[in-house]
C-alpha cells in the first residue's frame, strides 16, 4: 500500500488533505513523493517560521536529543528555565507555564483568569467574553471559547461560561463583559481561522483600558500572530497594550509541538503546585528548538518581514481576480473572485502551495523565505486568481 491508502485506511478521517504525498524539503521548499518542487507559502498553518530542515534548529534539537530527551517536571531542566527566561526578557510578561499546543495553552490561559477572580472575589465571577469569528482551540473548553456557532455542534455540552462580543466594537465587549461580570476578555488580534481579520486599534485600546480600570484580565492568543509572523516578536506589542496573559504556540517550537501560556504581574502566582500540569510540557527537545527560534528572532528580520509583507500587500491589492487583502506581517488573507480552494489546486498545480481561511487564499511563508522565492510564489498566485 502507498502512502496515502496507507494513511486512508488506518488514520483517522479528521482532516480533508491535499492529494500530495511530501516527502522532504529545504527552506521554503518542499519536495513531494514524485519529486515535484513546491514553495511553501503555508509552513505547516506557521510552524516552521525559518522553513524545512533549517541547520541551526536542526543542531540544537540534535544537541539536546543526545543529553536529555524527556525528563517529568519533578525535576529541572536547562532548555525549559533559559526558554522561560528570553520569553520573560523580550515581552515583559513575569513567568511562563509551557506545554504542547495552542488549544493547551488557552485552556491554561483560560484556568488561571477564573482561578485569579476565584481567589480575589470569590464565585460568580468566571465568564470569558471572546469574539465573534473568534478561533482559540478544538477542546471542548476552548470550542466553546470560540466565536463561531458552525463549532458549537455534535460535541455537547460545552463548557460554560463564554460570551460572544462583536469583533472592533468596544461597546459590545464592555457591556457583555458587566453584564456577566466577567472575569476576562480573551481575544485574537488577527482572527487567524476566521478570515485574517486585524483588529482595530482604537478597538484594542479601548477593551485594554476597560480591563485595566476594571480588574478585568486581557488575554492575547498569540496562538498564530506570535514569534514573528505579524512583524514584531508578539503582535500585542504593535497595538501598545499590555496584556494579563498571553497564550502562544504554533512557529514558537519552530516544527516541535510546544505551547506557552505567559503571565504578566498580575498572573504571575496565580497557578501554584497541583493547580495544573503536562507530562510533556517544558520537554527538553521542544524547549531546545523553541530557544533557538526565540533568540533568532530579531529586529533585523522582523523589519525584513515588515518589508515583504509591504511586498505582498502592494502586489496583489488590486491585481485582477482580487478583491481585498487583509492581515498583518507575514499572516495573509486575500479575497478573491473565484473560489479559494479553486485557487489553492491551481496553485498547486504550478508549485506553490497557499492554505484558506474561511473564504479566502491564506498565506504564511517562511518568515526568511527568499525574495526570489517570495516573487516567483506570488508571481504563480497572481496568475491563478485571474
Amino acid at each position: 500500500m502507498g502512502i496515502t491508502s496507507l494513511d486512508n485506511t488506518f488514520v483517522a478521517s479528521t482532516y480533508g488533505r491535499f492529494p500530495i504525498e511530501l516527502d522532504h524539503g529545504k527552506g521554503a521548499k518542499l519536495i513531494d513523493t514524485n519529486g515535484k518542487e513546491y514553495i511553501d507559502m503555508g509552513t505547516g498553518i506557521a510552524v516552521n517560521v525559518f522553513g524545512v530542515c533549517d541547520d541551526e534548529w536542526t543542531a540544537a534539537v540534535k544537541a539536546q536529543l543526545n543529553k536529555l530527551a524527556h525528563t517529568s517536571n519533578l525535576y529541572y531542566t536547562e532548555p525549559c528555565a533559559k526558554l522561560a527566561e528570553i520569553l520573560c526578557e523580550k515581552t515583559g510578561m513575569k513567568k511562563v507555564f509551557f506545554s504542547n499546543s495552542g488549544a493547551e495553552a488557552n485552556e491554561c490561559a483560560i484556568k488561571t483568569a477564573r482561578r485569579y477572580s476565584f481567589k480575589k472575589y470569590g464565585e460568580g465571577r468566571s465568564t470569558i467574553v471572546t469574539l465573534k469569528q473568534s478561533f482559540h482551540g478544538r477542546t471542548v473548553t476552548t470550542l466553546a471559547a470560540t466565536g463561531q456557532d458552525s463549532f458549537h455542534t455534535e460535541f455537547g455540552p460545552f463548557t460554560e461560561g463564554f460570551v460572544y462580543a462583536e469583533a472592533n466594537n468596544a461597546s459590545s465587549v464592555i457591556d457583555l463583559a458587566k453584564s456577566n461580570n466577567a472575569c476576562a476578555v480573551m481575544m485574537e488580534l488577527v482572527q487567524g481561522e476566521g478570515g485574517v481579520m486585524r483588529l482595530d486599534q482604537a478597538f484594542v485600546t479601548a477593551v485594554a483600558e476597560y480591563c485595566n480600570k476594571n480588574d478585568v484580565l486581557l488575554i492575547i492568543d498569540e496562538v498564530q500572530t506570535g514569534n514573528g509572523r505579524t512583524g514584531s516578536l508578539y503582535a500585542f506589542e504593535q497595538f501598545g497594550i499590555k496584556p494579563d496573559i498571553v497564550s502562544t504556540a504554533k512557529g514558537l517550537g519552530g516544527g516541535l509541538p510546544i505551547g506557552a501560556t505567559m503571565f504578566g504581574e498580575k498572573t504571575k502566582d496565580v497557578l501554584t503546585p497541583g493547580s495544573h500540569g503536562s507530562t510533556f510540557g517544558g520537554n527538553p527537545v521542544c524547549c531546545a528548538g523553541a530557544y533557538n527560534i526565540i533568540s533568532r528572532i530579531d529586529s533585523k528580520l522582523l523589519a525584513d518581514v515588515k518589508a515583504k509583507s509591504e511586498y505582498i500587500f502592494k502586489e496583489l491589492n488590486g491585481a485582477k481576480g482580487v478583491k481585498s487583502v487583509s492581515g498583518m506581517g507575514l499572516m495573509i488573507g486575500i479575497e478573491t473572485e473565484k473560489d479559494a480552494k479553486e485557487v489553492v489546486a491551481a496553485c498547486q498545480e504550478k508549485g506553490v502551495l497557499v492554505l484558506t481561511a474561511k473564504t479566502k487564499v491564506r498565506l504564511l511563508p517562511p518568515l526568511n523565505i527568499t525574495v526570489q522565492e517570495l516573487e516567483k510564489a506570488v508571481n504563480v498566485i497572481k496568475e491563478c486568481v485571474k
